[in-house]
């Protein structure tokens, strides 16, 4: 393990946490300019966040120990999948931990903990969000998979810094599957951040709402972490898109110059998909909730016709 290896993790660390509430705050921004209305200043996020740790957690009369453990548990399983994908190098400590299904299976573990806490309390606000989003996580994370498994035919590894290594180190190659996986990755990547056209954050209403709902009971210092880590899951599924369909940028192993040009590229690289985002969110209409599984199952049919197109043209 070398020093260099060491600093690149630890500002992969530090950037995710950094940068991820400023992403949130840079989408926003660009959704309220598209639809013609006043945006909001870009470091809102990061004074919520303030706001939110300097009040007192209040907690419901019937809140067991999960209900306190979960916004803990959920804010460390997103910045542990924030840290084992190789955004500024791929010499990281950690890729040994950075599998594709690994990966799948920190965002499986936060939405279970997160729901059995909103079910906890038993308010109906947070049941019915957390089968909402159970039934999402249920079609989102087999397309996610079949994603992670297109890139990883090419490079013949899960290995998440092994798949960057190949994709962007090698001689330049047109992969016709990397195309209908990055329009699958899109609509999975709206449905697991809440983002319209399969939810709303800004709405707190009844008929539409799915993460909001699941902590509608959470205040304080719990309320912030929770905050923060969907900024963090956010941020992870950017920096996903960005590492299978745009990973050049990346730094290789022994390279510290690299290293240092990688933070500008990442910035410049967020930014823009940042605001793509918020394209695809100003011209699309909110879905009722039971057109979601049609949208789920299309993402989910695009990674499989991926693979397919892999395997037809004999890559990997």
């Amino acid at each position: 393990m070398s020093w260099l290896g060491l600093l690149s993790q630890l500002m992969a660390i530090v950037m995710a946490l950094v940068l991820a509430p400023l992403l949130t705050g840079w989408v926003n921004q660009w959704r309220a300019r598209l639809q013609n209305k006043s945006a909001p200043n870009l470091l809102q996020p990061y004074r919520v966040l303030h706001k939110l740790f300097n009040k007192e957690s209040v907690l419901a009369e019937h809140a067991s120990p999960l209900f306190r453990m979960a916004p803990y548990i959920v804010f460390g399983c997103m910045l542990l999948a924030s840290a084992i994908i190789p955004t500024l190098s791929t010499d990281l400590p950690l890729s040994p931990a950075a599998d594709a299904i690994a990966l799948v299976g920190l965002f499986a573990l936060a939405r279970v903990f997160i729901s059995l806490a909103a079910m906890d309390v038993g308010t109906a606000f947070g049941s019915l969000g957390a089968r909402r989003e159970m039934l999402v996580g249920f079609l989102a994370e087999p397309a996610l998979l079949m994603v992670l498994f297109c890139a990883s035919m090419i490079s013949r590894s899960t290995s998440l810094t092994t798949i960057v290594e190949t994709l962007a180190h090698r001689e330049l190659a047109i992969y016709p599957s990397l195309l209908v996986a990055g329009v699958a990755f899109t609509m999975v990547s709206l449905a697991e951040n809440a983002r319209v056209p399969v939810d709303n954050p800004d709405t707190h209403l009844e008929l539409t709402m799915i993460h909001e709902s699941m902590i509608l009971e959470y205040s304080g210092r719990h309320l912030a972490l929770l905050e923060w880590a969907a900024s963090l899951k956010l941020f992870a599924y950017s920096c996903i898109g960005l590492a299978l369909f745009f990973p050049w940028g990346v730094a290789e192993a022994h390279a510290p110059l690299a290293l240092l040009l990688a933070l500008p590229v990442l910035v410049i690289k967020l930014a823009l998909g940042g605001v793509l985002m918020a394209l695809i969110e100003t011209l699309s209409a909110k879905m009722r909730i039971f057109r979601v599984p049609e949208f789920l199952g299309t993402a989910f049919l695009l990674a499989v016709i991926g693979l397919l197109v892999n395997i037809l043209l004999g890559v990997g």
